[in-house]
């Protein structure tokens, strides 16, 4: 946290709002920023031994931007290990407990910032995505979280630019409130070769969606994906609450194509471009997800990279076809509710073993290939009373019409005591029986002379 700098800034933002002249939009707005994205001068550790004492001497492009409108970096949000998992603990800060229960998940790999949003320590957060980064601790922590289309927010650090698997979104508490920081993020930059230009203002002056007009498609499992039976009857019960209000709503099929090993190695290939070096190197600096992402990449041919993108390829063009039927799908975002933090992943979903780390996410890594706009949606509690999460998918370029959707339903949730946003309670909230920093083995180097000599590493997420 930069409290210090944060309460001169805060105050200088108080007297342009007395005399009229703000910065921009989100000035004096305190906001929290992921840990794998550059904050000039603020320690950025992506969670790892290896850059636990990195200060960067720039911003990253999107947080350049939420300053430029007077948005003011007060924190860091935690992370998994380089983002590699929905499960927000590393050796260097230790765990993210969920503000609905201390010993269960908050999610990844923005656990961090859903947390924190939760909890009501912030009121905005960045995020990114790959398979769901944004949208499952968004889910479990019962706030908003928004992966856009992939040419929307530049994303210059992604180590391969013409691939779009992976994004950068915000996190809110509404969609309101996302909407204003998403038209601040929005934008492009030569170096992201996918970002597309846009005008600004497009998110801030949505056309009213009127639920009665919508086309809702819905799918339990995103083609067959494993997932609680809770799960499943919380999510029907949801939509039994929103079927009368809409034009129509049907099964989606959602069998789009082999997905489960397209995104096995397009993300393989995304981890070996950006620590496949550094494992070689230095392997014992590296916890086992990166370094089994890294060594699925290495047992991969070129052939079966040309493979997975012409799958992806396929895969868009049916969901782009499946689109022309529905102004959005609806489907759960979590296949399970949260589990202990001590877990490193569920293992099992339905009787069915978990062949990798990340396979527990197919719900939304799924959509991520088709390189459109989705959003998880606070939408009540589950059968264990933790926060529900509707994930909504748009057609690929469509995010104004997917957020006003967007909002409709959240008006309509919001009407009903059993689907509004849950609302954590801080004051009674336990501690977590194993101390979340119980496993912090390498603390972060505060030191700016030791942080100087420490070169960063390059994100896959």
């Amino acid at each position: 946290m930069d409290v210090d700098a944060a309460i001169v800034l805060a105050a200088a933002a108080t007297k342009r709002w007395e005399t009229g002249c703000p910065m921009g939009p989100l000035d004096g707005l305190p906001i929290g920023v992921k840990d794998l994205q550059n904050t000039k001068g603020l320690l950025t550790t992506h969670g790892s031994v290896r850059t636990r004492g990195f200060v960067p001497d720039e911003d990253l492009l999107m947080v350049g931007r939420l300053r430029a409108a007077g948005a003011i970096v007060l924190a860091k949000t935690n992370v998994p290990e380089m983002g590699a998992g929905g499960n927000s603990r590393n050796p260097v800060w230790g765990a993210t407990g969920n503000p609905f229960d201390a010993n269960l998940i908050a999610g990844g790999s923005s656990g961090g910032s859903a947390s924190a949003l939760a909890a009501n320590l912030l009121p905005l957060c960045t995020g990114s995505d790959t398979g769901g980064s944004l949208r499952m601790p968004a889910a479990l922590c019962g706030v908003v979280g928004y992966r856009p289309s992939v040419d929307v927010i530049a994303h210059p650090t992604r180590p391969l630019g013409w691939s779009g698997i992976s994004v950068l979104g915000p996190m809110a508490r509404t969609v309101d409130d996302l909407t204003l920081m998403l038209d601040v993020c929005q934008g492009d930059d030569p170096d992201d070769p996918l970002s597309a230009p846009s005008v600004k203002g497009r998110f801030i002056n949505l056309i009213s969606a009127d639920l009665k007009d919508l086309r809702v498609g819905f799918s339990e499992d995103f083609g067959g994906a494993p997932v609680d039976q809770s799960i499943r009857e919380t999510f029907q019960d949801r939509l039994d609450n929103l079927r009368p209000h809409v034009k129509e709503c049907r099964a989606a099929d959602l069998n789009l194509g082999d997905m489960d090993r397209c995104f096995d190695i397009l993300r393989a290939e995304s981890f070996g471009a950006a620590f496949g070096k550094a494992v070689q190197e230095d392997p014992d600096s590296f916890g086992s997800h990166i370094k089994d992402n890294v060594a699925l990449g290495r047992s991969m041919s070129l052939a079966d990279r040309g493979w997975a993108h012409a799958e992806q390829t396929r895969i868009l063009r049916k969901f782009n076809k499946l689109m022309n039927d529905f102004d959005l799908i609806v489907l759960p975002t979590s296949p399970v509710s949260p589990f202990r933090w001590t877990q490193s992943y569920a293992h099992e979903i339905d009787g069915q073993n978990m062949d990798i780390y990340y396979r527990w996410l197919a719900l939304c890594y799924r959509g991520s290939l088709t390189g459109g706009p989705s959003i998880t949606l606070p939408c009540g509690r589950d059968a264990d009373g933790m926060p529900f999460g509707l994930q909504m998918l748009g057609a690929v370029r469509c995010d104004e019409r997917l957020l006003a959707a967007a909002k409709a339903v959240e008006t309509h949730f919001e009407s009903v005591a059993e689907t509004a946003r849950p609302l954590a309670d801080m004051e009674n909230l336990a501690y977590s029986t194993v101390d979340l920093r119980s496993i912090v083995t390498h603390p972060p180097i505060w030191t700016a002379k030791t942080a100087s000599k420490t070169q960063p590493l390059r994100t896959a997420v």
